[in-house]
């Protein structure tokens, strides 16, 4: 399971406290519930400032609504709940003390319905409304439960591994028991709201096929087995003492049933990216970037970059100057002076100075103009492997040269290899729904889309693993590659 890009526990150290004693329970208590419900707030605030959030603010809506109905007919419902889709590519869900619950993007694409949701979000309010944070034995769980924050934080795995973390709460569940009780009070959460506990039965299937699945990447060596660690992950598909507890929800006070539009899960889902999310480039609109070849320089405030296949140009927006950058092949066997001066037609140069930056090497100086015009030039040149950058500068009005020239050193000067977190954004795969034809199969669609054992995916996706194949009229998930 992995949030964002946080790198720290600190939030989380209600875990290792103190113990204390819960009144009404013989289990001790790491410390007060108002303390876990602070530091809870704290560690939400450091995933919503982390952008690890799903950026689409109608599935938010959608699982908070779902979330909210829930937690109104829990056993806690004075609590102040908060849903938030976590935007990972795991299969995963979790929840925290104080109303904390968290369901990760990826979980989401592999459901069918907003019952099946329903089922998820209602167990994770069921480990909160149990206190199964609070109940955990600090005694025994004090390092469990450390490398368990830091692999909630951070997703490293080593990490928690390096803690001696086995079987902790967040990641791999609180243990049969607690799990078995969340699945009892999520049940019956389901039933107040209207909706059929039996759906619970679907989302087991839809586990229970991801951990074949994982298991036999695991034996072919494509990767560890990972699996979402509470929601019936203890279970067989037909576990005889989670089939009573849903017998015993379906025995509740009856309810109206809940009318679902199964349309609208399938618009929220429709259009959600599939897999790891998609990679937006990090940069600065001051600056311009060539991507093919991969450096950028300081655009000046208020200059312009135009560019052809022989030069990059920048100029004001007056055309009162211009700096022209060109590239020529660079072998290394000229001196940067005598490369800038033929290349650039100078034999007379002043100013001169070399330059290091970026881990780049270059050289600039002031020469007269070439030819018969007069005036001066600022030039420079910058090498990068088999490539020199090569600069001329010029101002139209020669007097007005001293100004322009420190634009140019300054444009110079910030040239630079373009960043790894500045490649251009990638977009990822989403999700869409079509309904199925006849003869169609998931190898065929699977073709051309650009996801590691498609096939494979279009079957977890659609509940049609390892075997089966779409159904004439059936309405079923399919990858479309970015810009289809």
């Amino acid at each position: 399971m992995y949030i964002g890009n946080l790198l720290t526990v600190a939030p989380l150290a209600w875990m290792l406290a103190a113990a204390v004693v819960y009144p009404g329970s013989a289990e001790p208590l790491p410390i007060s519930e108002d303390k876990q419900r602070a530091d809870s707030a704290e560690t939400h605030r450091e995933i919503m400032a982390s952008n690890s959030a799903y950026p689409d603010r109608r599935v938010q809506d959608y699982v908070n609504r779902i979330g909210q109905e829930l937690a109104r007919n829990s056993d806690r419902p004075d609590i102040q709940y908060t849903f938030t889709v976590i935007d990972s590519g795991n299969i995963n869900a979790f929840a925290m003390p104080g109303g904390y619950v968290y369901v990760n993007r990826g979980l989401m694409l592999y459901l069918d319905s907003e019952a099946e949701l329903a089922g998820v979000i209602g167990h994770e309010i069921g480990h909160i409304t149990a206190r199964h944070a609070s109940r955990q034995k600090s005694a025994a769980a004090k390092s469990k439960l450390f490398a368990q924050a830091a692999y909630v934080l951070t997703g490293s795995a080593d990490l928690a591994e390096a803690s001696s973390m086995a079987g902790t709460a967040l990641v791999r569940g609180y243990g049969r028991d607690y799990e078995l009780e969340a699945d009892r009070k999520g049940a019956a959460y389901l039933h107040r709201s209207g909706y059929d506990p039996d759906e619970i039965l679907d989302v087991i299937s839809v586990l229970k096929d991801q951990q074949l699945y994982q298991r036999r990447r695991a034996q072919k060596g494509e990767g560890k087995t990972q699996t979402y660690h509470g929601l019936f992950s203890t279970h067989p598909r037909n576990d005889a003492r989670l089939l009573q507890m849903i017998r015993t929800a379906k025995e509740l006070p009856p309810v109206t049933p809940k009318v679902v539009n199964p349309a609208e899960f399938r618009s929220i889902i429709n259009g959600m990216t599939f897999g790891k999310r998609a990679r937006v480039s990090q940069r600065d609109e001051q600056r311009f970037y060539h991507n093919k070849l991969q450096f950028s320089f300081v655009k000046p405030e208020g200059w312009n970059v135009q560019t052809s296949s022989s030069a990059i140009v920048s100029k004001p927006a007056d055309s009162s100057a211009e700096l022209t950058l060109t590239i020529k092949r660079w072998d290394g066997k000229a001196t940067l002076r005598g490369f800038l001066g033929e290349h650039l037609k100078a034999e007379r140069m002043t100013d001169a100075k070399h330059l290091q930056q970026e881990g780049l090497s270059g050289y600039t100086a002031i020469a007269p103009a070439s030819g018969q015009q007069p005036g001066s030039r600022r030039l420079a040149i910058i090498t990068r492997g088999r490539i020199a950058y090569l600069f001329e500068g010029k101002a139209v009005n020669e007097a007005e040269f001293p100004i322009k020239d420190a634009y140019f050193n300054a444009l110079i000067t910030s040239f630079r290899p373009m960043k790894k977190a500045e490649a251009p954004s990638r977009a990822a795969p989403q999700i869409e729904y079509i309904q199925a034809t006849a003869g169609m199969s998931w190898a065929q669609l699977a073709r051309g889309i650009k996801v590691p054992d498609a096939e494979n995916q279009l079957r977890l996706l659609n509940a049609q693993y390892p075997r089966g194949e779409p159904r004439p009229g059936e309405w079923i998930k399919v990858l479309r590659n970015p810009g289809k």
